[in-house]
């Protein structure tokens, strides 16, 4: 890519992340195309779908979350590390208000724009709980997938204005279900 036609592009999402945190998923890129100063044409040109600019949004954000993964396996504890990266993912979906709907509907379409880099997501965090399970500090009743839907319920709480003050109380209640089996 070019080097202007880079700069477009990146300041073209630094708008959309701004516009998505405040509006949430479903904010018009009528909007994003206009605080970019940049006609709807221009913005379709570099994300042809809703789906690709989110895409292009979250796989950073997603890259992240699995790099964390892998660095919080060698550095922390196995419950710890869990604990420490199930925060930053309820965070990660949280910063972008309405999108834990597009996951769970892009992890079981391959077709999706999104597909890959939830997947990668959820297989970082997978990795985390078999860790953690593997030294008896997780329960074994829960796979994957099932860790994933709890995150996710967690970002969707803080989401909802009139539960947003129970967040953290219920991360912990969430989190200390997951890792302290037997109890």
């Amino acid at each position: 890519m070019r080097a202007d036609a880079r700069k477009n592009h990146d300041h073209l999402l630094a708008v959309a992340g701004a516009v998505i945190t405040e509006q949430g998923v479903d904010a018009s890129l009528r909007d994003i195309a206009r605080r970019a100063e940049v006609g709807l044409a221009t913005l379709i040109r570099h994300f042809p779908t809703r789906e690709a600019l989110l895409e292009a949004l979250l796989r950073t954000s997603f890259d992240e979350l699995a790099v964390k993964a892998a660095a919080l396996e060698t550095s922390k504890e196995p419950d710890d590390a869990l604990a420490s990266w199930l925060r930053d993912f309820v965070a990660c979906a949280h910063n972008y208000r309405g999108v834990v709907a597009l996951m769970v509907t892009a992890i079981e379409d391959p077709q999706s724009a999104l597909h890959a880099s939830c997947v990668a997501m959820r297989a970082a965090g997978t990795q985390l709980l078999t860790r953690a399970q593997a030294q008896g500090l997780a329960r074994t009743d829960i796979d994957g997938t099932d860790l994933f839907a709890l995150a996710g319920s967690l970002a969707w709480l803080s989401d909802q204005p009139s539960l947003a003050a129970r967040t953290d109380h219920l991360f912990d209640v969430v989190v200390s279900a997951i890792l302290r089996p037997g109890e």
